[in-house]
């Protein structure tokens, strides 16, 4: 859990993901020579600030974004939501501008709908601010800020250990409106013929999705995939006695909506654990979704 500390603790909101995409290209450059089948590295500005990661000869590709919600400086000490974090008056809220480093105190008036900051001077304007990691972990759960999606990221990285044939895309924007998938399923499509995509990333605790009992494939959200794509992960997921939930939502998407659009007939399917105390500073995994989600990707990356 060393790793996805280090993960969560690196401020990356949506359109700033710079940080957390060098301190993954260094990662991946010290740790793929151990990896089964090490990959060819894509980056740079043709990819702005995403990462691909091509292994043998790719049938699948895997997206995962590093992006994260968070707030935005206006003017005097007021904020504006980057995605959407939970808006409690109390969270702590850390960044930096140029007069340097910034603990600050998250405030919002229900009645006024003004949310702003308390801090002892005031923040310069465009600075971004994220929420401030307590990074918790006992024998049964891992809890933080920003699971959603460094836990995505991080299983992301466990499958790359392993993995002989496939892509994994590591995106930005998610949180606030997407951007980046475009593109990327483009050059993926174009230049390996790729089609077939999982969407590594955190779906909720529900009435029907429970801690402890399995990664969650979603079946539907606010978008409907192709079902019989959904239903071959199902299958392959049920031949190999992973634990696994059946997700079905009338609401919420991903990383999804660039593919469903896309003028390429990609397949897709969000598969990932479930969390409670969504877009806060608290939010909770169980230890067993984790590991069945990184079983699962990797059964899934083989056989598909």
């Amino acid at each position: 859990m060393r790793l996805l500390e280090e993960l969560c603790r690196i401020q990356a909101p949506s359109g700033n993901e710079k940080s957390l995409s060098e301190y993954l290209l260094n990662y991946i450059e010290a740790q793929k020579v151990h990896w089964r089948t090490e990959p060819k590295v894509l980056s740079g500005e043709q990819f702005q600030d995403c990462i691909l990661l091509v292994f043998g000869k790719p049938r699948s590709a895997i997206f995962a974004h590093m992006d994260s919600i968070g707030f935005t400086v206006r003017y005097g000490n007021e904020l504006v939501q980057i995605g959407g974090p939970s808006i409690k008056s109390g969270y702590k809220l850390v960044g930096e501008d140029a007069q340097g480093k910034i603990e600050c105190t998250l405030q919002y008036d229900e009645e006024a709908h003004a949310l702003t900051y308390a801090y002892e001077r005031e923040i310069e304007r465009g600075t971004e601010l994220v929420f401030k990691c307590n990074f918790r972990e006992t024998d049964d759960t891992v809890q933080s800020c920003y699971m959603d999606n460094r836990l995505g990221v991080w299983s992301a990285l466990q499958v790359a250990e392993t993995l002989e044939n496939g892509i994994i895309a590591f995106s930005s924007w998610e949180e606030h409106g997407g951007g980046s998938v475009a593109y990327l399923a483009r050059y993926i499509y174009e230049h390996y013929g790729v089609r077939q995509a999982l969407i590594s990333d955190i779906t909720w605790v529900t009435e029907g999705v429970k801690a402890g009992q399995g990664v969650a494939i979603s079946m539907r959200d606010s978008l409907i995939p192709r079902r019989a794509y959904v239903q071959k992960i199902i299958g392959i997921a049920k031949a190999s006695g992973i634990p696994y939930q059946l997700e079905v939502e009338g609401a919420g998407g991903s990383d999804a909506k660039e593919l469903q659009y896309s003028a390429y007939p990609w397949d897709w399917c969000f598969v990932g654990a479930p969390e409670d105390n969504v877009h806060t500073p608290d939010e909770i995994v169980h230890k067993k979704d984790i590991e069945s989600m990184v079983a699962l990707y990797r059964e899934l990356m083989a056989k598909l």
